[in-house]
């Protein structure tokens, strides 16, 4: 083997130690576009073509990073031990759940068999992820005020996301079991992460993205209760506008995002921004009114421009090599 080879496979064996679990938001952020596509096209006739285009690249990109992060797994075992002791990736395990449940949605209209089967697996797989995040924060050892992050919701607030679909595969109780999971504790972990905010040193650069994930409690927990009580009354609309309010206050600080280096983390921007947008697309069904229709193509069309932001940035960072290699 010439010297070249060697460094060349050497190369590609360290960034497969590197791969993060992180990247997994990719997929929340792909499906969720899906989502919102088809949204638009159930509220407003916007062509099925583009969410049957986006549920595709969603699958491809679940399964492609699922065999990547399995080789890890397989070839590097210990570096996978050791995102699972990290305060912060940690917490983006339970992605590769809340992926499958997200594309059992999208593909839930078209192939409902398939998408039970999602459902299934990645409500199961999403159960256990926050048995077991959780049963490390009650046995640490290490966590301090200071990696309380919005990453903290996904674990265990991903459960809100259950019931979506959920109503339709399972008994009712066993979607208001992953309701009432999320719902309870992302009030629990929401004044945590905020007392951290405001009462400690701001969150690193790397972090700030994640901010976003704020907004996506309370829409996918309008969208949830919405499913399983059939109607908009006050206390959907208390979710709805509270995510309202969170959105409105990050855009008021839009020019601090934009200003940030790229980094992964930034795909945080957009499961959070598509979850706003449906839960906006639903309003404007339920309710008749035709302001919440005009918002949620607005949110839309930002979505879709954060997307292609994201793609273009992630791929141009993937060809320097700034990706897959040692934080």
């Amino acid at each position: 083997m010439s010297d070249a080879t060697f460094n060349e496979t050497a190369a590609h064996a360290g960034r497969l130690a590197h791969f993060p679990v992180s990247l997994f938001a990719i997929v929340m952020g792909t499906a969720g576009l899906a989502i919102a596509w088809m949204k638009a096209h159930h509220a407003l006739g916007a062509p099925v073509e583009i969410t049957q285009l986006l549920r595709w690249v969603a699958s491809a990109l679940y399964l492609f990073l699922l065999a990547m992060y399995a080789a890890k797994l397989a070839r590097h075992p210990a570096e996978v031990a050791a995102e699972r002791r990290h305060p912060v990736r940690l917490n983006f395990f339970p992605a590769i759940s809340i992926g499958l449940i997200l594309l059992a949605i999208a593909w839930a209209p078209d192939a409902p068999a398939a998408a039970s089967w999602m459902w299934r697996i990645g409500a199961a797989l999403q159960l256990g992820f926050t048995l077991y995040v959780m049963s490390s924060w009650l046995h640490h050892t290490h966590y301090v005020i200071q990696h309380a992050n919005p990453a903290w919701f996904i674990p265990v607030v991903g459960n809100i996301l259950v019931p979506i679909v959920g109503v339709r595969f399972a008994p009712a109780d066993v979607s208001w079991f992953f309701f009432s999971i999320g719902l309870v504790f992302w009030i629990v972990l929401m004044t945590l992460v905020l007392y951290r905010l405001f009462f400690h040193e701001p969150l690193p650069a790397r972090l700030a993205p994640t901010l976003f994930i704020l907004i996506a409690p309370p829409s996918v927990g309008f969208l949830s209760y919405v499913a399983l009580s059939g109607e908009v009354d006050a206390f959907a609309r208390i979710l709805y506008f509270c995510a309202l309010f969170l959105t409105l206050l990050l855009a008021s600080n839009a020019l601090r995002f934009v200003r940030l280096p790229f980094f992964i983390s930034a795909w945080a921007y957009s499961f959070p921004l598509a979850a706003m947008t449906i839960a906006t697309f639903e309003m404007g069904v339920r309710t008749g009114q035709g302001f919440y229709s005009v918002l949620a193509l607005a949110l839309l069309a930002v979505l879709t421009l954060v997307l292609v932001a994201l793609v273009t940035k992630t791929v141009q960072a993937a060809l320097q090599g700034r990706i897959c290699i040692p934080e």
